[in-house]
């Protein structure tokens, strides 16, 4: 019962990492019907920001550096916050810019251009980053205090606070969206443009401008999601590779419109993912890739039986 109970934590700990990082992909589904392939390496590149902003001038590359990570009042890492939030912002600025140089001049009703657009800032993003800062893996701070001595004793397991830390950021990212698409006029010409881009074009809502809007929120989400991930992996280019698996199985589950459903479908890949890696294989690398074998028949299962997944829009078709 105690391992179970410590691999469910675990699980818990990968399904929040997932479900922000399926919200950004979602995001993006919503507005357009389309996956960006490119999510993971945007969030990989903003990390790496975040990382410049963060770490000591000595402990990096590039000698500009900023080391913000040092300042801390008490146990909250205010320097390490400022530079995750900066690097939010300079993401969702790149996310904006994308939407408007790469994708607006395309027809959106024309997805294989955009799909190979996203495949190949993947390859791209990649690949600068791989130039920039090479692909030896890096320490990254955690926002939360990750030491040994640093969890609440549960039935003899153990739930750290980067665990309780994390899913607080999740609660505060989705008071955040509420707040936006809720109460907001640009969240209201994302939902309008969400369910009918055309109808939308028709009552006068700008569909460039609010779909520049998605693209700088999933950017920014996808960047909080990398820095949260990043202390666990270590920070290098394909950090984001296999993560991007798992987020977009858990967007599958729940269903790519559905941003509830995405939380959802995260607990679920990440508690699968926990107790199957850590009931069979204690993290063997045969195991961990047969996760991945799961991931994609997760995919796989939920687009042959209910391809709107569990919380999506099924698809209405008039004959």
């Amino acid at each position: 019962m105690q391992l179970f109970i410590q691999r469910f934590f675990d699980g818990l700990d990968n399904g929040a990492i997932y479900a922000v990082v399926a919200v950004a992909l979602v995001l993006i589904f919503k507005a357009t019907t389309l996956i960006n392939f490119a999510q993971g390496e945007l969030a990989m590149f903003g990390t790496f920001i975040a990382y410049l902003f963060a770490v000591p001038p000595e402990d990096s590359l590039l000698s500009y550096s900023l080391g913000w990570a040092e300042f801390s009042v008490g146990f909250l890492p205010i320097g390490l916050l400022l530079a995750i939030l900066a690097a939010m912002v300079i993401s969702a600025l790149a996310g904006a810019a994308i939407e408007r140089v790469l994708i607006r001049p395309f027809d959106p009703t024309d997805h294989l251009p955009v799909v190979l657009i996203t495949f190949g800032l993947f390859l791209i993003l990649n690949s600068v980053a791989g130039y920039l800062w090479n692909f030896n893996p890096r320490a990254f701070p955690s926002l939360f205090p990750n030491g040994p001595d640093d969890f609440i004793g549960v039935g003899g397991a153990r739930l750290r606070y980067s665990v309780v830390g994390t899913w607080a950021v999740l609660g505060l990212m989705f008071v955040v969206l509420w707040f936006l698409l809720i109460r907001t006029k640009v969240g209201l010409a994302f939902r309008a443009v969400s369910s009918n881009t055309e109808s939308a074009r028709l009552v006068g809502v700008r569909v460039g401008r609010t779909l520049m809007f998605g693209w700088a929120i999933a950017a920014a989400f996808g960047t909080l999601g990398g820095s949260l991930v990043a202390p666990k992996l270590f920070i290098q280019p394909n950090m984001m590779a296999t993560l991007l698996i798992f987020s977009f199985a858990a967007a599958t589950i729940g269903g790519l419109d559905s941003l509830p459903g995405a939380v959802v479908g995260g607990i679920a890949i990440g508690l699968i993912q926990s107790l199957l890696v850590g009931y069979l294989g204690d993290y063997d690398p045969a195991f961990i890739i047969l996760s991945l074998a799961v991931a994609f028949l997760v995919i796989l299962l939920v687009l042959w039986f209910r391809p709107a997944g569990l919380f999506g829009t099924a698809r209405v078709e008039r004959v």
